[in-house]
């Protein structure tokens, strides 16, 4: 019998690999590359192939555009996943589909720090997917379906349904997973009533919220075809290469400041295209109050760290250096209107500017947003397990803290991955040993059982799992961000 494992899915024979005791699986294909005349299309399905397909390799990254390493790959075949399973001839595996963050600009499946190999070891099935990016995957265009990044990622999640089965999996026990842009993405899809049978359970770290209205991403779109003196459609952008397209929304994100007057808080996010509200896919916000349409709730497990914004103050350089007028600006940006820039002041009255800055950005871009998903979950019948990563990073002398970010490699077990070791430290603490243990397996406990190990989130008792070196339950601690932000929706950014 060959050492190398196949399998027979509905689309046709894939043979993979074997490694650290799992069979692996890459670069498989769940939609037709989106390039030529499927460009800026909904996802088409994958012609079936004779014989057996070899998937050995990663397929390549989307178009990527922020400040990332260029890429040279000309390949377009962006729309693949990868299985990696304990045992493809099992049946019953509990499944856990991967979608990773990268500010929907961003990233890929073949990271490092994705490595599926201690999950698979805890007996998972576990997925990661690719899907497209930036203005392929969330400009907002005319003759283009709106956010084709979710539609692709709907379309792998489908290719689960259909084929799991295959590899071990259970397509009944399907728990979705992401951080940062990924758990954008699961908050997203839990809003969307026909993607709820692909799916049981859900895990959203980091949950950011920003989405867009579709007044605001039209005149996003317009500056970008501008820069590249075309119309702002499907049909004229098409003719724009997309590593051009990508790098020129680089360009464009580093422009955004001078746009502040006319867009508002996406001015200061570094980003210029988000997932747009545009009442069809995206029909409401995640953090909408059940009565606006989200579907009943379901199990799911959320959280977000502590210090969430202090990796992009110390990555810009800035951690201590704001001064009164960028806080003031960021508090009249992003705190809750009409009261919320005078109400962080009374709650943290002895605070830096840098300090009061950075708690409100943690606050309107990931900590809220997170919290309010665990908030409406539970009002919609389901229960939320939500947790505060508190562990600091050892990395630049400490200055990290518990950053965004740093929760990833310690819930997939890749502490010896490179961003593991340069966030959790080489060799990691023991803190950090204990932390990663306890989160790991809470993901495994979550999608084999539903339970994560520690008390529901309920509208009277705030429960929250506090990960720290010396872990407890206690009441929600970030308790003044949340009386600041109760009862304020979280609203889609807007023309200014």
């Amino acid at each position: 019998m060959s050492e190398q494992p196949t399998v027979r899915t509905a689309e046709g024979v894939l043979r993979g690999r074997r490694r650290r005791g799992h069979a692996v699986f890459r670069g498989i294909p769940y939609a037709a590359p989106p390039v030529g005349a499927l460009r800026f299309a909904a996802p088409a399905p994958v012609p079936r192939w004779d014989g057996t397909r070899e998937a050995a390799e990663f397929g390549p990254a989307a178009p990527q555009s922020g400040p990332v390493r260029a890429s040279t790959e000309e390949r377009t075949d962006w729309l693949t996943l990868n299985v990696c399973t304990p045992d493809p001839g099992a049946a019953g595996l509990p499944v856990l589909v991967w979608i990773h963050g990268g500010a929907y600009i961003a990233g890929t499946s073949s990271d490092p720090m994705y490595d599926p190999a201690a999950l698979a070891a805890a007996g998972l099935v576990v997925v990661s997917v690719n899907y497209r990016l930036g203005a392929e995957g969330f400009a907002f265009l005319d003759g283009a379906p709106a956010n084709r990044g979710f539609l692709d990622q709907i379309a792998a999640l489908h290719w689960v349904r259909r084929n799991i089965a295959a590899f071990g999996g259970d397509p009944d026990q399907v728990t979705v997973a992401g951080q940062s842009a990924g758990a954008g993405s699961v908050a997203a899809l839990l809003t969307m009533e026909p993607v709820r049978g692909l799916f049981r359970r859900a895990i959203a770290h980091s949950v950011p919220g920003g989405h867009c209205t579709p007044a605001l991403a039209e005149q996003v779109t317009a500056a970008l075809a501008g820069r590249l003196g075309t119309a702002p459609t499907a049909r004229a952008l098409s003719g724009v290469s997309p590593r051009r397209l990508a790098a020129e929304l680089t360009s464009l994100g580093t422009e955004l400041p001078r746009y502040l007057e006319s867009w508002g808080p996406i001015s200061r996010t570094g980003v210029a295209v988000h997932p747009v509200v545009d009442g069809e896919l995206l029909a409401v916000s995640p953090w909408q109050p059940p009565a606006g349409g989200r579907a009943d709730g379901i199990e799911l497990l959320v959280g977000h760290t502590r210090d969430e914004f202090r990796l992009f103050s110390v990555m810009s350089g800035r951690a201590k250096g704001f001064t009164e007028e960028e806080a003031t600006t960021a508090l009249e940006l992003f705190a809750p209107a009409p009261d919320g820039p005078a109400a962080y002041r009374a709650a943290h009255p002895q605070a830096t500017p840098a300090e009061l800055l950075e708690t409100v950005y943690s606050d309107a871009v990931f900590r809220m947003p997170s919290l309010h998903l665990a908030q409406a979950n539970a009002a919609a019948g389901g229960t939320s397990f939500l947790f505060e990563l508190r562990l600091p990073s050892p990395a630049v002398g400490g200055a990290l803290g518990a950053c965004h970010g740093l929760d990833v490699p310690l819930a997939f077990g890749t502490l010896d991955s490179p961003t593991g070791r340069d966030l959790v430290g080489d060799p990691p603490a023991p803190g950090a040993l204990a932390v990663s243990r306890e989160l790991h397996q809470a993901w495994v406990r979550f999608a084999t059982t539903g339970d994560a190990g520690w008390s529901a989130y309920t509208a009277d008792r705030h429960l929250t799992r506090l990960l720290d070196a010396e872990p407890t339950t206690a009441p929600y601690p970030e308790e003044a961000s949340r009386r600041i932000w109760d009862g304020h929706a979280l609203a889609p950014f807007a023309p200014a």
